[in-house]
């Protein structure tokens, strides 16, 4: 593996991309093929100057990650950049001279894919496409490559699909001059009839539509599943954070299932409930849901709304950490910047972080649990090696617990219905008999308290 990097210090290229180019030569899509292994590279253009320079993530840590998304859909990674930006060109990104120079070294190494680990205009994609004779992908199409290969369920394909759509549909503006060619026209009046690229906008924006109609079965779908769980004693603790912090492992860990978990970025993609009964006996759902990502494509954070919306409906949301990557807290920055958008759309209730327990995982990797600072509202843990599990535990009963509001009720002996469902929905304190009177103290989550008093 290579890595270069230049400063861009050469005559710019023109900034009007040339739509006259000639097709450039397609590669493979990430695997193996007939040829072996798809060769690829990771080009991370980075700008010296950030707006926010405390959320500007280590140029290396940002190629790290970007190698590990396309080491997690089969290629092999042959050569890596970080090139420096001093100004964004409109025709390529970079300038005249990396273009060239990196050029030079993708056809050393008979790379088939370079991945450039930003957003790409579609001029951009085809001019580097012809520049460097493979295939470009950038940032959104590589995540978007992998959700499609890992999405298992019918919503995750749904999902994935309409993310695809909406991202080629943005691609078929000035970028391929095969779909200017015309198709015979009908009616008539005759007349040029509908250019290829009317037509695929059109193809697309009907699949579209079906596609969102698709979707709004399974959110009502989703819906009614939550409606009924919300009949069921149990509340939902949800695990969310960065990917590759080790939710499914922790899942599995808590609640003794065997969730594909991998040290791979992006391994879950559709969410997975199980139960798990905490040290005061309550049984809690514990919902393993999709990892962030900084720059998480816009398409994809539409298109996974009914996903995230276990995340808006769970009672506990365990922000999980991974306490040994040296960039925790930039990650934990763009997880907290996806939640606040949701609260902002009013998809998430503004109270979230009320509700939240920050969860430091692979203490195992730093010494163990007791080498990391003690602080409120968050604990140290290893999915691995299970310490601190206990500890994780009774902090949800307790944040639990914290929520249940004490009531008291006169209910006659002779509804035995609605006293099993106190005992079944509630913690009974206090119980007393007198005659055809139950007195009975409890405590319960306020939604469960005012459907108790809306019962006849």
């Amino acid at each position: 593996m290579t890595t270069d990097g230049w400063d861009g210090d050469i005559e710019p290229p023109d900034d009007t991309a040339d739509d006259s180019l000639p097709e450039p030569r397609r590669g493979t899509r990430g695997g193996a093929t007939d040829l072996g292994p798809t060769r690829a590279a990771v080009i991370l253009p980075w700008e010296r100057h950030r707006s926010d320079p405390e959320r500007a993530r280590a140029a290396e840590a940002r190629l790290a990650e970007a190698v590990g998304l396309a080491a997690s859909i089969g290629l092999v990674v042959v050569h890596t950049a970080i090139l420096p930006l001093r100004m964004r060109r409109p025709a390529t990104l970079l300038g005249s001279g990396q273009v060239i120079d990196q050029g030079r070294h993708l056809g050393q190494q008979s790379v088939t894919v370079a991945i450039v680990d930003a957003a790409l205009s579609p001029v951009q994609q085809r001019n580097l496409e012809t520049a460097w004779s493979c295939k470009v992908i950038d940032r959104t199409g590589l995540i978007l490559d992998i959700f499609g290969e890992r999405a298992a369920t019918r919503e995750g394909s749904l999902q994935v699909e309409l993310a695809h759509l909406d991202y080629q549909r943005s691609r078929l503006v000035r970028s391929w001059t095969h779909l200017e060619r015309q198709r015979g026209g009908f009616g008539f009046l005759g007349g040029p009839g509908e250019t290829q690229i009317e037509a695929d906008r059109r193809l697309i924006g009907d699949r579209i539509v079906r596609l969102k109609k698709e979707l709004e079965q399974v959110r009502r779908t989703r819906g009614l599943h939550r409606s009924a769980r919300r009949k069921v004693p149990f509340p939902v603790v949800a695990l969310v954070g960065y990917t590759n912090a080790g939710k499914s492992t922790l899942f599995n860990a808590l609640t003794g299932s065997e969730v594909v978990a991998r040290d791979q970025l992006f391994a879950t993609l559709d969410p997975t409930m199980r139960g798990l009964v905490l040290p005061s006996g309550r049984r809690v759902i514990l919902s393993d849901t999709v990892g962030f990502i900084s720059e998480l494509p816009h398409e994809l954070v539409a298109a996974f709304r009914a996903t995230l919306e276990e995340v808006a409906e769970a009672d506990i949301i365990l922000h999980v950490r991974d306490a040994a990557h040296p960039e925790s807290a930039a990650q934990r920055a763009d997880v907290v910047a996806v939640l606040d958008e949701m609260a902002a759309d009013d998809a998430l209730a503004a109270d979230w972080p009320d509700r939240t327990i920050e969860v430091m995982n692979k203490a195992d990797l730093l010494g163990g649990v007791d080498q990391l600072p003690s602080r409120p509202g968050a604990v140290a843990v290893s999915a691995i090696t299970g310490e601190g599990l206990g500890a994780l535990c009774e902090m949800i009963d307790t944040r639990i617990a914290a929520g249940l509001l004490p009531s008291a009720y006169a209910i006659p002996a002779s509804d035995g219905a609605r006293l099993a469902w106190l005992y079944q929905h509630g913690e009974v304190t206090e119980r007393r008999d007198d005659g055809p009177t139950v007195h009975v103290s409890v405590r319960l989550m306020p939604a469960d308290r005012a459907r108790f008093e809306r019962m006849p």
